[in-house]
């Protein structure tokens, strides 16, 4: 979700205050603003905070202290700072809104929800704060009401196009749309807009004209639109892949053998993996309406139990170097400590899912750490997998997506790494699931998937579409629905323009 908050200096302070000591403050306040507005957070918040040790009461100090911690990821101290600035000035619809940002992080929904209605009913004409609550509606399934706030958002804000991004997600086009109309005006002079602007725009015409089945247009904005997006991300593809082939090298038979049943026993945890776009969102959604089985969406939790014990071997490189230095104590030290951090989610549940589909890195890892773990790597067509992605304008990650020929390098080392972790692993520690084959027999293969997870089949698995669970994913609106097959071969359409990415795939 976007914030709404556009930043601010701080407030001059009291006249009664000391006029060098106010000019301080001042000056504090530009500079943390400054170094904010450049993406230096740290900076910032040391800044900010700097400032209201001097002066507390500062409520857009605390606002802008709250966003520089969502950034940084410290969401249950960022809500702190928005709840200070509320108590400070009650009626600001922009820190409201930015409270309920850091509540829907927390996975505290109602409040959040609560949050972005309080900051609506202040100021009616709030376009920022209905769009964040269409975004918290698709997570929670409820597209009608979501379609509606995106459709007010632009309403207030016709001129912002990251909210015609964000309907047309929950929302198909048709002939003689006014939204569509409304784009198509924009882009006969689309280079007048900012170009993050531009970018939502193209991704938004890419959608159309996809929906009216006219393939031509859709992918002319598709590159246009990743194009723009590629320009404001880094991505070192060096490093990204090389990574890959490190891991290859290093973990193989001989290392897993030698390190083998040093883990955690517990069966509790259950990894969804693969390339993000082949149907880990479905499958998770399958799994989590079985009544054992807690969904527990995209978790960072592997990646930083893994830095946890990387502190604790001093001098270690970074993984996968680090797994060679690692003990088998250290192994059942990270197990532990995974299991300690999930069970936090659902004390209750008999299962819980990570649907973190980066965690394929991983696989060697979960193995030696967490020994009886399900490990469920979901496969789709190369082809429809990528270029599923390369329609897709992620909020964050992925940066291999925004290019064919990166999309179909990485798809190609994602490809090698999971062979190897097949071949390595004993028979049987993977299971793979074709997309293909779970739209085209739902019920088999659901059985499959429960059975591998050590459970008993539960007919509630076939309505997952009914599941009210938040789904934090680009296919939160897709897994609302009932099983179809309109997205198998997808590919078929557009592959007189996936050249540079068929190349790379070996088409």
């Amino acid at each position: 979700m976007a914030s709404s908050l556009p930043l601010r200096s701080g407030q001059r302070p009291a006249d009664s205050l000391n006029l060098n000591f106010a000019s301080a403050l001042l000056a504090l306040s530009d500079d943390a603003v400054a170094h904010h507005r450049a993406g230096r957070f740290p900076e910032a918040i040391r800044l900010y905070q700097r400032i209201l040790a001097l002066k507390f009461d500062l409520p857009e100090i605390h606002n802008n202290l709250g966003h520089a911690l969502g950034a940084v990821g410290r969401a249950q101290a960022a809500a702190l700072a928005f709840q200070r600035a509320i108590k400070l000035k009650p009626h600001n619809p922009e820190a409201l809104c930015n409270w309920g940002l850091a509540l829907a992080d927390l996975d505290r929904l109602d409040e959040a929800e609560a949050k972005y209605r309080a900051a609506i009913r202040i100021n009616p004409r709030f376009a920022s704060a209905y769009n964040n609550l269409g975004l918290l509606l698709k997570e929670r399934g409820r597209l009608a009401e979501s379609t509606q706030a995106f459709e007010k958002a632009i309403e207030l804000a016709p001129r912002k196009f990251s909210y015609y991004d964000n309907l047309a997600a929950v929302r198909s086009f048709f002939a003689g749309d006014r939204y569509l109309k409304a784009l198509e005006t924009a882009a006969e002079d689309v280079h007048a807009l900012p170009l993050a602007e531009q970018m939502h725009l193209h991704f938004a015409l890419a959608k159309a004209y996809d929906d009216l089945n006219q393939p031509e247009n859709s992918f002319r904005h598709l590159l246009q639109a990743n194009g723009l997006k590629r320009r404001q991300i880094r991505y070192d593809e060096a490093e990204t892949l090389g990574r890959m082939v490190r891991l290859r090298k290093l973990i193989d038979r001989d290392f897993i053998r030698a390190r083998q049943g040093c883990g955690e026993a517990s069966a509790a945890p259950v990894f969804i993996i693969g390339m993000t776009r082949s149907g880990t969102s479905l499958i998770e959604q399958i799994l989590a309406s079985h009544p054992q089985i807690f969904g527990a969406g995209e978790l960072l939790l592997l990646d930083q139990v893994a830095g946890l014990v990387r502190d604790l071997l001093p001098g270690s490189p970074a993984f996968p170097e680090m797994m060679l230095e690692m003990s088998s104590a250290d192994f059942r030290s990270l197990g532990r400590l995974y299991l300690d951090k999930l069970a936090q989610r659902a004390p209750e549940a008999i299962r819980i899912t990570d649907k973190m589909t980066v965690n394929f890195l991983f696989v060697g890892l979960i193995h030696l750490a967490l020994p009886n773990a399900t490990i469920i790597h979901a496969v789709r067509d190369h082809a429809d997998t990528c270029l599923s992605c390369f329609a897709t304008h992620f909020t964050r990650g992925h940066e291999h997506t925004y290019d064919l020929g990166e999309l179909g390098r990485y798809y190609r080392h994602y490809r090698d790494l999971m062979v190897h972790w097949h071949e390595v692993l004993p028979p049987g520690r993977i299971i793979d699931v074709q997309y293909e084959e779970l739209v085209a027999d739902p019920e088999g293969v659901a059985r499959r998937i429960v059975s591998h997870c050590g459970l008993g089949w539960d007919a509630r698995c076939l309505d997952f579409h009914r599941s009210q669970r938040p789904v934090r994913t680009a296919s939160a609106a897709q897994v609302r629905r009932p099983i179809y097959q309109a997205s198998v071969g997808r590919r078929r359409r557009y592959e007189a323009f996936l050249g540079p990415l068929l190349a790379e795939l070996g088409c």
